[in-house]
């Protein structure tokens, strides 16, 4: 795991690579390195400027050894790679370039996907890639610039485009320094956006001129003409498995190779716990787990986490999340890149810090919801599929309190899939015309279409998350807490094979009632314990808490920040009735850390903005 980055067209100097790696070194502690080109593809001094360059951050997991180390380059040096992430059970592919005399020096993934691109070119490397990547192959024979996101979105790409050129980069920060001062203002759309979704969705950012590539996309830039194309590579489909339950153990094992220490992140429920069944079921006993606790609380999981890894024979170390979060709630956002409001993620990053004292490598449960239907939400938006194209448009409400049957109606604007996107939101679409009032008419959300075909009533819904949730929410919230730690995250069910074994299951084994009970053969520790029975909880903190304690000293100023921050797009006044209207107002938390959250990410980036280039 790693960060990248890298510019092509008109030249520029060794300041703007130094910003742009400078971005990336929490992703990538182990070394960072630089590289900077003619147009024509020539190597130059990395302090020259340069038509082209190409930065990189690494951590180091598999071949740690300098020669491993990129951007790495072909023989001839005209095909280079800047890689993050981990391609798995590629040795047999790479014995066979090998015996075709593709000139390995190395044991690295990196080197086998830029091997593997000179012989069989681009369509023919990605369906050979297993794992989580993201990853630009700079080909200056062919004047192409071949930059791609993994299948699921396990891993991230930003990037700018313009008349005089192109970057990318891991993160929102990295690509910033790239662009003209005047091209750095933030996008109101995209700040609906966040305030719809907790986040922004792909493709969006939060800049106006910054675009997040969407999972299992790649794009290509023409190092000639200026051009930029995007293209979709892969979609989930169902292909029948033999024993998908096999599979998975295979996804496990291919996860858990690395040449630094391993561990797996442990909750009480059946996605990690079942992870942490086949790790101990495959003898790799000394693999420590790691488990958040929130002392205290209804939400506590901690005493479950260590009853499962004292039944596999598994240690367990327990991470208490700090009940005040005052001190580090600046640094945290920054973690998060852009504007991003789950609640969880400051347990993640409290509980990622912790790990990486131990590890270098954990293995989590991402993915098992989605695949199986694990969320309540799902269950709850099927009572209303009677609904079908129906739908109900009204008008605006006087106010924004949020009241369960005010969200009700909201959805009733949308057909009964399409308002799906509305049962995991921030603030309600009332809500966000309460706190724009001189916006234009606002979409009532600003998820991507799905990327597949489903009839089944539950993968109607799951295809939205497998499509936005996913890959924009949970798993950008994975890699940016992690990786803020040097930390790297590795989700064994989101192998695609395996993904696409439980796409082709029978509704009766895949959808359950209790959920998941088709992963009761792999785990019967948690059978026994009677963890697919128990009510599921989530990884939530006690957010009324904070506020009320060490971040309340932030709320008054959130709302002369906001209306500043977004030129009057939020209205400060109605900011600040929101705000106050939390301590009285039950449902009102997360939505008034959203807008905390909102306005230290904007102040932070605005600052950045305004620094350098």
């Amino acid at each position: 795991m790693c960060g990248i980055g890298g510019h092509f067209g008109r030249p520029r100097g060794a300041d703007l690579r130094a910003r742009m790696l400078a971005a990336l070194v929490s992703r990538g502690p182990d070394a960072q390195h630089v590289a900077a080109f003619a147009a024509d593809g020539t190597r130059l001094p990395a302090d020259a400027p340069a038509a082209a360059g190409l930065v990189h951050a690494r951590l180091s997991i598999i071949d740690p050894r300098p020669e491993a180390d990129q951007p790495m380059a072909s023989a001839d040096g005209m095909v280079w790679i800047c890689y993050n992430g981990e391609v798995h059970g590629w040795g047999e592919a790479a014995r066979e370039l090998a015996a075709a005399g593709a000139p390995f020096r190395t044991r690295a993934d990196t080197e086998f996907i830029l091997r593997g691109y000179e012989a069989w070119g681009i369509d023919g490397l990605l369906p050979r890639l297993t794992g989580m990547f993201a990853f630009a192959l700079v080909d200056f024979r062919a004047r192409r610039v071949h930059v791609v996101r993994d299948r699921m979105g396990e891993k991230p790409v930003v990037y700018a485009h313009s008349g005089d050129g192109f970057a990318f980069g891991s993160t929102v920060r990295s690509v910033l320094p790239w662009l003209p001062r005047d091209r750095r203002g933030f996008s109101p759309e995209a700040i609906d956006a966040y305030l719809a979704h907790r986040y922004v969705p792909a493709p969006r950012t939060i800049f106006t001129h910054v675009a997040r590539l969407p999972n299992a996309h790649r794009l290509e830039y023409d190092l000639d003409r200026g051009t930029l194309a995007v293209h979709r590579y892969w979609a989930p489909r169902p292909v029948a498995a033999a024993d998908a339950r096999a599979l998975l153990d295979d996804a496990i094992a291919l996860r858990l190779v690395a040449d630094r220490p391993l561990g797996v992140f442990l909750s009480g429920g059946i996605d990690s716990g079942t992870i942490a069944c086949r790790v101990a079921a495959t003898g790799h006993r000394s693999l420590a787990t790691f488990s958040a606790a929130f002392p205290g609380s209804a939400l506590d999981e901690s005493a479950e986490a260590a009853a499962t890894a004292a039944a596999l024979g598994l240690p367990n170390e327990r991470i208490v999340v700090p009940t005040a979060v005052g001190a580090d709630f600046a640094r945290i956002v920054a973690a998060l890149d852009e504007p991003f409001a789950d609640p969880s993620a400051f347990p993640t990053w409290y509980l990622a810090r912790a790990t990486e004292r131990h590890v270098k490598v954990v293995l989590g449960g991402d993915g098992g919801d989605e695949l199986f239907g694990g969320y309540k939400r799902i269950a709850k938006h099927l009572r209303n599929a009677w609904r079908g194209a129906l739908t109900v448009p009204l008008p605006a409400l006087p106010d924004a309190r949020p009241k369960g049957w005010r969200k009700a109606l909201g959805e009733l604007a949308l057909d009964w899939e399409s308002a799906y996107a509305l049962r995991f939101s921030g603030l309600t679409p009332n809500q966000r015309r309460f706190l724009q009032p001189h916006a234009a008419a606002l979409p009532a959300h600003y998820w991507r279409a799905p990327d597949f075909a489903a009839s089944e009533r539950h993968d109607r819904l799951l295809r939205w998350d497998f499509a936005n949730y996913l890959p924009e929410y949970a798993l950008r919230k994975s890699d940016l807490m992690t990786m803020a730690h040097g930390l790297e995250a590795r989700a064994p069910f989101l192998d695609h094979r395996f993904v696409e074994a439980v796409l082709a299951l029978p509704p009766r084994e895949r959808f359950t009632s209790p959920p998941k009970k088709f992963l009761a053969t792999l785990a019967p520790e948690l059978e026994r314990l009677g963890a697919f029975a128990r009510k599921k909880r989530g990884f939530n903190p006690p957010v009324g808490d904070w506020l009320r304690g060490d971040l309340a000293d932030r709320l008054p100023a959130i709302a002369g920040s906001l209306g500043a921050l977004t030129g009057g797009q939020l209205d400060a006044a109605r900011v600040a009735a929101m705000v106050d209207a939390h301590a009285t107002t039950p449902g009102l938390a997360e939505q008034v850390l959203s807008l905390a959250i909102l306005a230290e990410s904007l102040a932070q980036l605005a600052r950045e903005a305004a620094d350098g280039g």
